[in-house]
């Protein structure tokens, strides 16, 4: 069928719009490659039939773990999952997974493939401007991969065909990494602090670039914290005549107007939501950038309920990013030494000098962030509860605090800390994510006919949700990946390449 106008009959521009949301998600998740001559290192196991005997499974959809089951993959793809009596296809490999636990490939929503550099920074917080964003296109994949991000999404792109041609090497078997949602470059208004990111100059710019990157590859859009309401609607449209989606990391537009505008996912939480902001004038970013807001915006109170019913209704997801809101909570962030193997000289240096500068802050300000972080927490779970949808992802940006693949897991803790049950977790973490995807069906579960995309851990996260960080082998198109010697290769690079 094929639709000439946006004024097409309604059944029509339905289908059209379908077939795109299909052909979104099939570029997304292309057909399983081969590992080639670069990724062939980093296989831990690969055969056309695998048996994983004797495991413990967490399916993803919120139901219990399951003890002693048998997971069966053939040629890319779950085939059976039993008990221990299910029997093993002749000349499969068997691999005994007693003492493990067997779950989904995570699902990132907020997994960045850029680092934020401040030049010539020193232990007093000055640095040099411009602001940059060097692009970790070497070390990014393999770490998310390392931790079990067998999929995610860019969530705003700095350079962004490095990240589409990125995208069609690990597709082909060229390189280790996850399948990858490559989000466009940020939708960006006047007065953004970084220089890399394009100024729209008005609606039908806006129209325009989201026009020019659909056709250039990308798979989804993202808004930032100076697009006016004007541009955000013009995007938003054009986004969705292409049945791509938009989320919004948004500031100078609040998270009512953006609901009403049709925006499809709203980012970090309730951190920015400006809607209450004293200063908050129309358009425009306040300094304020949506503490007060947050601060005021009580979890059971008739502002949070009327917001939260808004988005349900709208189907809005959020994606709760935690974990780089904890580095301004003071002693709440672990020190986590195997994240700090993989950063460069200079960024531990950052990373440890941003540490200290918050240990010695204003109280009244670390006392207010660390109020704000408890508030979101509570408001993240109440959406959840009333229906909204969920997703995570850690924002890896700057400072060494947050690292991709260790944020991630960070991601689900905070979760659990939030309130939620480790199985809850999970499943935002997975199965929530693939939904948003429009991939339930093929990734974010364990099932018969899923992709064969799954992290291997020691221990139960259903009972310690910080066992999801004792990564054994992690799945990826039935491939089982080492993330020993992914970490290895990436030692000391990440915040260089």
């Amino acid at each position: 069928m094929k639709c000439i106008t946006v004024l097409a009959a309604p059944a029509c521009l339905a289908a059209c719009l379908l077939g795109s949301s299909i052909r979104a998600a099939t570029s997304i998740l292309a057909p399983p490659a081969a590992p080639g001559a670069a990724t062939l290192p980093y296989v831990k196991t690969k055969a056309s039939v695998i048996v994983l005997r004797h495991a413990r499974v967490i399916d993803g959809a919120g139901t219990a773990a399951q003890e002693d089951r048998t997971v069966i993959l053939r040629d890319g793809n779950i085939v059976a999952v039993g008990d221990a009596a299910l029997a093993a296809p002749d000349g499969a490999a068997v691999h005994d997974l007693s003492g493990h636990t067997v779950l989904p490939g995570l699902v990132g929503m907020h997994d960045h493939m850029f680092y934020i550099g401040s030049p010539n920074s020193d232990a007093h917080g000055h640095s040099e401007p411009p602001l940059l964003v060097p692009q970790m296109t070497f070390s990014a994949p393999r770490l998310y991969l390392a931790a079990g991000v067998t999929t995610l999404r860019t969530t705003g792109s700095v350079e962004t065909y490095a990240d589409l041609n990125l995208k069609a090497m690990i597709d082909a078997g060229e390189l280790p990494g996850p399948h990858l949602d490559v989000t466009g470059p940020y939708l960006e208004g006047p007065g953004s602090a970084f220089v890399q990111m394009r100024r729209l100059r008005d609606v039908e710019d806006a129209r325009r670039f989201v026009e020019f990157w659909a056709d250039e590859g990308v798979t989804s859009f993202k808004a930032y914290t100076n697009i006016t309401r004007a541009q955000l609607k013009a995007a938003i449209d054009a986004a969705h005549k292409r049945g791509l989606k938009i989320t919004g990391h948004l500031c100078s537009v609040t998270y009512p107007e953006a609901a009403a505008l049709g925006i499809d996912n709203l980012e970090h939480g309730f951190f920015v939501n400006t809607q209450n902001d004293p200063d908050k004038a129309p358009d425009t970013c306040p300094q304020s950038a949506g503490l007060p807001t947050l601060l005021g915006m009580h979890p059971e109170g008739p502002q949070a309920t009327a917001l939260i019913k808004l988005l349900v209704e709208r189907k809005v997801a959020i994606t709760s990013t935690l974990p780089v809101f904890e580095q301004f909570v003071p002693g709440h962030a672990p020190l986590d030494p195997r994240a700090m193997t993989v950063l460069t000289p200079q960024a531990r240096e950052a990373l440890l000098y941003s540490r200290d500068r918050l240990n010695t802050a204003p109280r009244e300000f670390t006392a207010r962030i660390a109020e704000a972080f408890k508030m979101t927490m509570a408001l993240e779970r109440r959406f959840a509860q009333a229906g909204g949808l969920l997703l995570v992802g850690p924002d890896p940006t700057g400072s060494g605090g947050v690292v991709p693949g260790f944020g991630d897991h960070r991601a689900i803790e905070l979760l659990v800390e939030a309130g939620f049950s480790p199985v809850e977790a999970i499943k935002v973490g997975t199965l929530n994510g693939a939904t948003y995807l429009g991939l339930a069906d093929r990734i974010g579960s364990i099932a018969p006919g899923m992709r064969a995309d799954l992290l291997v851990v020691k221990g139960d996260p259903s009972k310690a949700i910080a066992d999801i960080r004792n990564v054994a082998i992690v799945f990826k198109d039935g491939v089982g990946y080492d993330p020993d010697k992914l970490l290895d290769s990436v030692r000391g690079r990440y915040g260089q390449y």
